[in-house]
């Protein structure tokens, strides 16, 4: 595996520049976005922590790993990055997310699609599994972080 740390979500796509409040690409909020090189590392582990279960949560619903150190050399092997200490479903995410184009055979990586998704071309699947993640984050968001935001504006007036 490549020696550099992963250090941040940022995958380089995004989209709070232009305003969303969930950032398309790695689907962390606004304000981790701007506040993470401030964080400590308990902030920090608690936004990687949420991404990881709404990821798992995405992945789940979609495929099973059957053979995880398969699918860890797999990732080794193909130089890809992903972090040893999340879950398998993580790193089956960095894989498809990375090699939807050139794997043909998601069984020799150890993993295998669920009866309804047999069907799905891996781009296709990509994109599905892409677009979930987003949409559970901006439901995260709207649910448990807006209404804070909210609280905190209206007591900074009174």
């Amino acid at each position: 595996m490549t020696s550099q740390i992963i250090k941040t979500p940022c995958i380089g796509l995004c989209s709070t520049v232009y305003g969303d409040l969930v950032c398309r690409g790695c689907k962390r909020f606004h304000h981790e976005i701007i506040n993470w090189n401030l964080y400590g590392d308990e902030e920090k582990r608690a936004v990687w922590l949420r991404l990881e279960l709404l990821l798992v949560q995405v992945m789940t619903a979609k495929l099973e790993i059957f053979d995880s150190t398969r699918l860890r050399d797999q990732l080794e092997q193909r130089q890809i990055r992903y972090l040893p200490e999340q879950s398998a479903y993580c790193w089956a995410y960095q894989l498809i997310a990375r090699g939807a184009r050139l794997i043909n055979q998601l069984d020799a990586y150890g993993m295998s699609l669920l009866p309804e998704f047999r069907g799905w071309s891996l781009p296709q699947l990509r994109d599905a599994i892409d677009r979930e993640f987003f949409l559970l984050s901006e439901a995260h968001y709207e649910r448990y972080i807006a209404p804070r935001f909210l609280l905190e504006g209206m007591h900074t007036r009174v």
